[in-house]
């Protein structure tokens, strides 16, 4: 019997799938769990629908992180904190400091897409990688200040 998967299965397949599974193992396990439903002409119509709209989500997607990507390359993230004298920061620059300059510049960016691997504790100049789809990483340039100090261009 031909089956299409309403959920992910392990050892089985993937939602959305379409297979050949015995009579009675879709009978009476997968359809009355609400698993899978008969594979139709009506159903296939219906996934091969739900198909065409996640393949236009994720189009529209990528569009939106290659537009994000362009507004990323072209600025710098200056950050100010304070710091000692040997230029050790009180405290860290971690990835919320990131994200709410990078909304005070208009690019709005959620704050697990930023890959710190650990909080910035010194002064200096940093590339942060920042996902923003399946493989589209941007790097930031992040610079942190001392703060009350003038930046010069």
């Amino acid at each position: 019997m031909e089956v299409i998967l309403k959920k992910n299965v392990e050892g089985l397949g993937k939602e959305g799938e379409l297979l050949k599974v015995a009579d009675g193992y879709a009978r009476n396990y997968l359809i009355p769990r609400q698993i899978a439903v008969v594979a139709t002409e009506k159903n296939r119509r219906v996934l091969q629908h739900e198909n065409r709209i996640e393949e236009q989500k994720a189009a529209k997607e990528q569009r939106i992180a290659e537009d994000i990507l362009s507004k990323i390359s072209n600025i710098t993230c200056t950050i100010p904190m304070r710091a000692g004298d040997n230029d050790r920061l009180f405290g860290s620059v971690t990835s919320a400091h990131i994200v709410s300059n990078l909304k005070e510049q208009g690019i709005e960016i959620e704050r697990r897409n930023i890959q710190l691997e650990k909080p910035i504790r010194e002064l200096g100049v940093f590339l942060v990688p920042i996902k923003l789809y399946k493989d589209i990483t941007a790097n930031l340039k992040v610079v942190v200040i001392k703060e009350g100090e003038i930046i010069l261009d």
